[in-house]
């Protein structure tokens, strides 16, 4: 068994992208090989075949792998609910809620799981790649730290650093890297990544070679900036989408501070009939066909947040004037009458009104329901498929109109006019025949097919296609054989 770690100089930096390529690569070659993130914060997830629930960005790495995610792979997820606190999943189910300061003193306890887990993984894999979180180098972070070094140090396993030359300063990001390293970590880092680079490679060779020089460690590769690159994002919300051919359906969706699983919009932003854009904090809403409510980590309090923001007004005049609107898992229980949080599970225990868009009532209650899901657009055969991931039980007569045939039961509720939808269902326009029925029921004529899945593969195999041609793989194969 053998773990090599890729850490990056800042967030984004490209350590995920790596990873999935550098998964695919071995996969191509037939190694079995999974990927391992020890410590991750985002409020994109999926769900594993265990039943638990991990970044997304992990469960694409799996999918390069050829595997299927599985709740060792990301052992700890902190999921944020407000600006101090978050809720804390180990191993796939959720532990409890802490803040920012109290999780340092529970470092200890995720390390164990952490560590546990990616023995276990080690067990069942010949090769596993891990990636860091955030910069190794955060000093005020050190103490304890699982996400990066500690996790290098524990495992005593070698370490790519990938820095981004796209936001400038790259020989800076990693050359201030490695002094605010120890010794030991230092030496572990085997190598440089340089990432989305433009430009002619000519021009760049003297910083490599001098960057060599002062470092006394090898530039494995420059990676390419590849436009229109399009993979299911970590955490970060993408602020441009690609170029349309026929906008014909304007899709907008207010960025909520707690923004969970925005993944579900990326075959909607890959869609040539489809113009998305994302409404932030002080920003216009501007005129739209369709305005979807995402979801969200904090129910109750980014519904107050649209409130505040005249979102409330701006949907009630979009559906005078004949506009649909679309509620997912938050947003759906937005969509509703009341959503009611006694037990204080994603934040103030009490009561509070919903849009009152769908005559339904959504009670938060413990125990989160974590599900894959296969089914049908009821009244229909358009394949769907998809993830729960939610707190809270929805009832009410909307309920009698399902969205969603799931075999076993029904999801969702349709409006008796059919402008307003809901579903808990994540991933939902991933399938390409429940995108098309979807975008159809959402006022799109004629809505072209587009295949999000297999658009992940294509562009998995680009990404390590790219990786094998600028990267110097045979020597990060040694790393993984050798270790030096």
């Amino acid at each position: 068994m053998t773990t090599l770690m890729i850490q990056g100089t800042t967030s984004d930096a490209g350590k995920s992208t790596v990873v999935a390529g550098l998964c695919r690569v071995l996969k191509r070659r037939g190694v079995r090989v999974a990927p391992f993130k020890p410590q991750n914060m985002a409020l994109n997830s999926a769900v594993t075949e265990d039943g638990g629930e991990i970044g997304r960005s992990t469960a694409l790495q799996a999918q390069a792998a050829g595997v299927a995610p599985h709740s060792d792979m990301n052992p700890v997820l902190l999921k944020p609910e407000s600006e101090r606190g978050a809720q804390v999943i180990l191993r796939g189910r959720v532990h409890g809620h802490i803040d920012a300061l109290g999780y340092h003193g529970f470092k200890q306890t995720a390390r164990v799981s952490m560590l546990a887990a990616w023995q276990d993984l080690s067990a069942r894999f010949d090769v596993i790649i891990a990636e860091g979180a955030g910069s190794p180098a955060e000093i005020n972070l050190r103490a304890g730290d699982i996400a990066n070094m500690g996790f290098a140090e524990a495992a005593d396993c070698p370490v790519l650093l990938v820095g981004d030359i796209d936001r400038g300063g790259v020989f800076a990001q990693l050359v201030g890297t490695l002094e605010l390293l120890n010794a030991s970590e230092r030496a572990r880092i085997r190598g440089f990544i340089v990432n989305r680079f433009r430009g002619d490679i000519d021009l760049l060779t003297p910083g490599l070679e001098w960057l060599e020089a002062r470092t006394g460690k090898p530039v494995l590769g420059t990676l390419p900036f590849l436009a229109g690159h399009l993979l299911d994002a970590e955490d970060a919300v993408a602020a441009t989408q690609a170029e349309k051919h026929a906008q014909t359906l304007n899709v907008v969706v207010p960025r909520l501070p707690r923004i969970s699983n925005h993944t579900d919009f990326d075959a909607l932003r890959l869609h040539p009939q489809v113009a998305l854009t994302f409404v932030g904090e002080g920003e216009p809403i501007p005129p739209a066909d369709v305005i979807i409510v995402p979801g969200s980590k904090s129910t109750a309090s980014d519904l107050a947040w649209l409130s505040r923001h005249g979102w409330p007004e701006a949907i009630d005049r979009h559906l005078r004037y004949g506009g649909r609107v679309l509620g997912i898992c938050g947003g759906f229980q937005m969509l509703g009458e009341w959503v009611e949080d006694m037990d204080g599970l994603e934040g103030p225990a009490g009561r509070v009104p919903g849009l009152g868009l769908l005559p339904l009532t959504t009670r938060m209650a413990p125990g989160k329901q974590l599900r894959n899901v296969t089914g049908t657009l009821a009244g229909e055969s358009a394949r769907v498929t998809g993830y729960e991931i939610h707190n809270g039980v929805s009832e009410g007569a909307a309920l009698a109109r399902p969205l969603f045939d799931l075999g076993d039961r029904f999801d969702g509720a349709v409006s008796d006019d059919g402008q307003v939808v809901g579903t808990y269902l994540h991933g939902l326009f991933d399938h390409p025949e429940a995108c098309a029925s979807l975008l159809a029921r959402l006022g799109l004529v004629a809505p072209a097919p587009v295949d999000y899945t297999a658009h992940r593969e294509r562009e998995l195999e680009r990404l390590a296609d790219t990786l094998e041609a600028h990267l110097d793989i045979e020597r990060i194969i040694a790393l993984l054989t050798k270790g030096s």
